[in-house]
Parts: structure tokens; C-alpha cells; sequence
């Protein structure tokens, strides 16, 4: 367990959580994100978050993956991957935010600014010069929740996935140089 503050903590994700991770996912997701599908989300929380996808992701060497822990509730999840480079960057020491979801009910508490300013000092500490993730442009509130930290945007790309409504598939590719 890491203790970021009082309230917050960050507990390992590990393959024997595949299932409460799923079921965390089937709640949060569509809360934020069911209006940008025709199945209200379901195929991505399906694929994304079954034990073997889970699995792989726990796999990966390279990669931390946490349930975010809020007053003893676990309320979301984090991940990130290091070494992963976003294309365009020339600096060596590069870390990507893969993943990080918050249940609705707690934003605006201060956890997701917690989460970003100790993976700030984590990555400083290892000697990396990036941290970089995909923000949803289609997500207001949350982009701009990245830009207030210092991300700049370098590029976009668009995600491939058939059931999601055509006008919501861009993503901005942000980056903070530490």
C-alpha cells in the first residue's frame, strides 16, 4: 500500500483482483464515458478489462498498475508504463500515463491532482524527463485538468473502435516535460 495522503492510498493491482477490477470498471466507466458508445461502453469495459487483458497488462514488466484507495473505498484505478515513447519526442526517459479512472462521486477531491504529483516525483526520482498520455478531446473537464498541470499538447490520434460514436474518437497527446 502507498499512502499518498490521510485519505488516499494506492493499492497494487494483482492478477487475483482481475474480478474486482472488472466490476469497479462496470460502475465507473459509464458513468463518464457510456454516451460515447452505441452500447453505452459495454465492449470496451468487455475487452478492456476481462482477466486475460488484465493479465497481459500485469505482465508487461515495464508497467505499475493500482485501485486508487479513497477513505478506505477503492474508487478507481491507475497505470502507467515506463519507457513507452510517444513518437515526435526526442528525450530518452519516457513515462506514459495509460490509464487513470476515477469514480464520479469523487471528483473534484483532489485525488486525481494527488495521483499526478507522486507520479511526478516517482519519475523525477528514476531520472525520466517525460511523462505523456492520450486525453479525450470529447472530455473537456478532464483536459483541461491536464493542461492546469502543465501537459501541453504535441499531437492527436483517433481511437479505432467501431461501437464508439464516429465524433468522439479524437485524442489530444499531452506531454509535461519534468
Amino acid at each position: 500500500m502507498i499512502i499518498l495522503s490521510e485519505n488516499i492510498q494506492l493499492k497494487p493491482v494483482l492478477s487475483a483482483d482481475s474480478i474486482a477490477l472488472f466490476k469497479l470498471m462496470k460502475e465507473v466507466y459509464p458513468l463518464a464515458y457510456s454516451h460515447f458508445w452505441l452500447d453505452k461502453g459495454d465492449w470496451y469495459v468487455d475487452s478492456q478489462y476481462s482477466t486475460a487483458h488484465i493479465l497481459k497488462e500485469l505482465s508487461a514488466e515495464n508497467a505499475e498498475y493500482y485501485f486508487v484507495i479513497y477513505k478506505d473505498e477503492i474508487v478507481g484505478n491507475f497505470r502507467f508504463v515506463w519507457d513507452e515513447k510517444l513518437l515526435g519526442l526526442s528525450e530518452e526517459k519516457q513515462v506514459k500515463l495509460h490509464r487513470i479512472y476515477l469514480h464520479q462521486k469523487t471528483q473534484g477531491k483532489g485525488i486525481g491532482k494527488e495521483i499526478l504529483a507522486w507520479l511526478d516525483e516517482k519519475v523525477q526520482q528514476k531520472g525520466y524527463e517525460i511523462i505523456w498520455l492520450d486525453a479525450m478531446d470529447a472530455q473537456p473537464k478532464a483536459f483541461q485538468f491536464y493542461k492546469n498541470r502543465g501537459y501541453t499538447y504535441h499531437s492527436h490520434t483517433f481511437l479505432p473502435f467501431n461501437l464508439m460514436l464516429e465524433e468522439v474518437r479524437k485524442m489530444s497527446q499531452l506531454y509535461k516535460k519534468l
